[in-house]
């Protein structure tokens, strides 16, 4: 397999360890925006150039969220398969359209909601499709982070690259996990603002209920990055038992250790205690190294695993974004006051 790379930032390069420790194929070529620091000998003139190369097969775009849609068809119709970064488009509607391309050329599209492929998660989907907690009641997740002045300077803070705030940078990955555990959700209440950064466009701050109106399933997110110690936290309630995962192992560490605990309802509820909890950690983070060997059996088989992300997964998780959005559009002028405006006057 002959792989290349479009962008090649911090996610660029982590895709490109991927396939090397996992030796999956060979990255060929690399395209690298302004200050992405790219080999010599794999250097990209172009997307359109490192595209019309007939001996590359697949290709990461690892760009900003703006190129992800254009990118991804572009790649499709040069004939290639394509694994592309989070989040697949600015709204629904963009997703339809590359499912379009998709069914023509039938190319392999995966993309990377990589939280799923963290050692607890697999667990925690383990565990559900075993069925014996019986069905989730509900769940609610946390994350958060927080940023500092230098990230106004960055294609993040700016609307018509990033497409959106927080939501679309992490409120994105626990919106994924709930669909992947529990399935879809048609209902949805939120509270958008951007009551710190005051960027327009850019929301900091997410409140949102969510509830499936066949199941009654309900989970409850908040996405921020006016969290001043970072955040990670996803509980998951089921009829006769729990998990409760605290922290995400990440290269940075900021998220703390990768906790999952487990515990069964083993009388009448509420039975479950503490000393009947189980605790298992996950020192290393192998979510990377799943994704890229997820990606080549893929090509190679013709058949997804269910723990892929595909564009079935891409269109479900925007839905919900754009039901999400549209309670408290971010960008309604209403949001953009200053934390400590005078309302004096």
């Amino acid at each position: 397999m002959r792989y290349g790379i479009i962008g090649y930032g911090v996610m660029g390069q982590r895709r490109m360890e991927a396939v090397r420790r996992n030796a999956t194929g060979e990255v060929v070529s690399i395209f690298g925006y302004p200050g992405d620091v790219v080999p010599g000998d794999l250097r990209a003139e172009s997307p359109e150039a490192l595209l019309a190369r007939p001996d590359i097969d697949a290709v990461f775009i690892c760009t900003v969220n703006a190129l992800n849609q254009p990118l991804a068809i572009a790649a499709m119709q040069a004939g290639k398969h394509v694994f592309c970064e989070k989040p697949p488009a600015f709204n629904a509607d963009g997703v339809k359209e590359i499912r379009r391309v998709e069914a023509q050329t039938k190319r392999v599209l995966m993309y990377g909601f990589n939280h799923r492929h963290h050692g607890a998660a697999v667990k925690m989907k383990s565990i559900v499709d075993d069925g014996e907690f019986g069905k989730v009641l509900w769940m609610r997740g946390r994350y958060g982070k927080s940023v500092d002045e230098g990230y106004l300077d960055t294609w993040r803070a700016k609307p018509e690259l990033a497409g959106g705030g927080i939501l679309l940078d992490q409120g994105i990955h626990m919106l994924d996990l709930f669909l992947h555990l529990a399935g879809n959700f048609d209902e949805a209440q939120a509270m958008v603002s951007n009551l710190y950064w005051n960027i327009p466009g850019i929301e900091d701050n997410v409140f949102a209920n969510l509830r499936n109106s066949q199941t009654g399933c309900s989970a409850s997110l908040h996405s921020t990055m006016i969290q001043w110690r970072h955040l990670f936290a996803l509980e998951v309630f089921m009829e006769r038992g729990y998990m409760v995962l605290n922290g995400l192992k990440t290269g940075s560490g900021a998220y703390g250790a990768e906790e999952l605990v487990v515990a069964r309802n083993r009388a009448v509820a509420p039975a479950a205690t503490f000393e009947q909890e189980t605790r298992e950690t996950w020192e290393a983070d192998e979510s990377w190294d799943r994704e890229a060997l997820g990606f080549a059996e893929w090509i190679a088989t013709g058949n997804a695993a269910d723990s892929d992300g595909d564009s079935a997964s891409a269109l479900r998780v925007m839905q919900l974004v754009d039901r999400i959005y549209a309670t408290e559009r971010h960008t309604a002028p209403r949001l953009y006051q200053k934390l400590n405006a005078d309302t004096s006057a």
